[in-house]
């Protein structure tokens, strides 16, 4: 029976394990091979003098990155990897690899990032780059373990779509048979329709789509949203659900991704501290004014120079609160005492913007103003609109952009590093 790799020990005896040829090193009588599967790496030793006939051939055909099935005796040894070797009775090729390979797995020869995307199934067997993806993995189970701990309810929303959720900007325009249709931006319109179906507490991870021009490190043209809406609550409530949920995730990688980490080369691994500084929109620019060259006055909204001057005066998370109503979306409820002001905020990395969220408008008349007043025409609405009719309860909520969560938690240098398959201006395939 296959044994992980992880889980292979002197104590075992003897083991058979599956898994790639990750390197190859023959020095006349012995050869030596470390062989990789998603768990680890072990060194297998061949004693040519006294290995089997059908080994002896097998090792002599073998290349790197080849799948390999090797059975036989563990024994203690110091040198090698996890303090174990594998000698073998059986090694046998179950799929040889060709050469020269595209990129290499073994990372001495870098390759650029086009280059590891093009042939992302090979990039991905580096475990750096596994790494990536194992803490991934476990920020989205930590995510949705919290969320339904929380008493939310999992929904799942359109992706093709009749109407934009903010505008007509930054749209993918499908055919759909005879009719208009859109890839969805943001599941926005349809959590806040199940505020009025009494769900009360909804969330959803799923992929969102922006026709992004700007080619840029940290820009995607589909991505993941992880959206929360909640019912009988402002945007205070849900802003601390919001930096719960980071925290919690933090800890969680902290706890169970040691191994990743390590891969990464990750050795002070900084969970944020709660509650998050909150730093109102006129003190945000007020800082970005003194830092940066380029002219910013009230009323802009926040371009990167801005983000990372303000960031590096903040340095951790923080919330970016109290916007002027004009420059956040039709839904952000304006405050009452100052309706120039809307009761919406962005959560922060210092390198970048987060998530932004807000309380919602829950009043039929108001959100037809707004809508109007944005230069959009209320009836393209309607669908969403008519829940309003009927008893919409006040609600608030927010977006999370799941690979930059990955990408500022891992210091990563460019977003496509966080997807195994990005899409962006240039990139279609694979």
């Amino acid at each position: 029976m296959r044994i992980p790799i992880q889980d292979v020990t002197p104590e075992t005896g003897t083991a058979e394990i599956f898994g790639w040829v990750h390197e190859v090193r023959d020095l006349g009588g012995l050869a030596f091979f470390l062989i990789r599967d998603r768990t680890g790496i072990i060194q297998v030793t061949v004693p040519k003098k006294k290995a089997s006939e059908h080994v002896l051939t097998a090792i002599k055909e073998v290349s790197r990155e080849s799948v390999v099935r090797i059975s036989g005796t563990v024994k203690a040894i110091d040198k090698a990897p996890g303090g174990r070797e594998l000698v073998p009775e059986v090694f046998q090729i179950i799929s040889r690899s060709e050469s020269p390979m595209p990129l290499d797995v073994v990372e001495k020869v870098p390759a650029e990032l086009d280059t590891r995307l093009d042939s992302r199934f090979l990039d991905a067997r580096r475990p750096r780059v596994a790494a990536v993806f194992t803490i991934r993995s476990a920020v989205i189970h930590k995510v949705n373990e919290f969320l339904f701990s929380h008493g939310f309810v999992n929904i799942t929303t359109p992706k093709v779509v009749a109407a934009a959720t903010e505008g007509g900007t930054e749209l993918f325009p499908i055919a759909y048979f005879e009719k208009e249709a859109f890839l969805n931006q943001s599941p926005q319109l349809y959590k806040q329709m199940m505020m009025a179906a009494g769900f009360e507490k909804v969330f959803e991870i799923g992929p969102i789509f922006r026709a992004e021009e700007h080619n840029t490190t940290k820009h995607l043209n589909e991505a993941t949203s992880i959206d929360v809406e909640v019912s009988f609550a402002d945007h205070y409530e849900v802003m601390n659900l919001l930096e719960d949920l980071v925290r919690d995730t933090y800890l969680h990688v902290a706890d169970h991704c040691q191994d990743a980490l390590a891969n990464l080369e990750i050795r002070d691994f900084a969970v944020p501290d709660c509650p998050f500084p909150r730093l109102n929109y006129a003190e945000a620019i007020a800082i970005a004014q003194k830092k940066i060259e380029e002219p910013i006055g009230y009323g802009d909204d926040l371009n990167s120079a801005a983000e990372r001057a303000i960031g590096e005066e903040m340095g951790c998370h923080y919330f970016i609160v109290d916007w002027p109503t004009e420059i956040k979306p039709y839904y952000a409820m304006p405050f009452e005492h100052d309706p120039s002001i809307c009761k919406a905020f962005d959560m922060m990395h210092p390198r970048m913007e987060l998530s932004s969220g807000a309380q919602r408008v829950h009043q039929h008349d108001l959100l037809v103003q707004q809508i109007s007043a944005k230069g959009l025409n209320p009836e393209s609405f309607e669908f969403y609109l008519t829940p309003f009719r009927y008893g919409m309860p006040p609600h608030a909520g927010w977006g999370l952009g799941a690979e930059r969560v990955v990408m500022t938690m891992l210091g990563l240098g460019n977003i496509r590093e966080a997807v195994l398959f990005p899409r962006d201006r240039h990139r279609l395939v694979p």
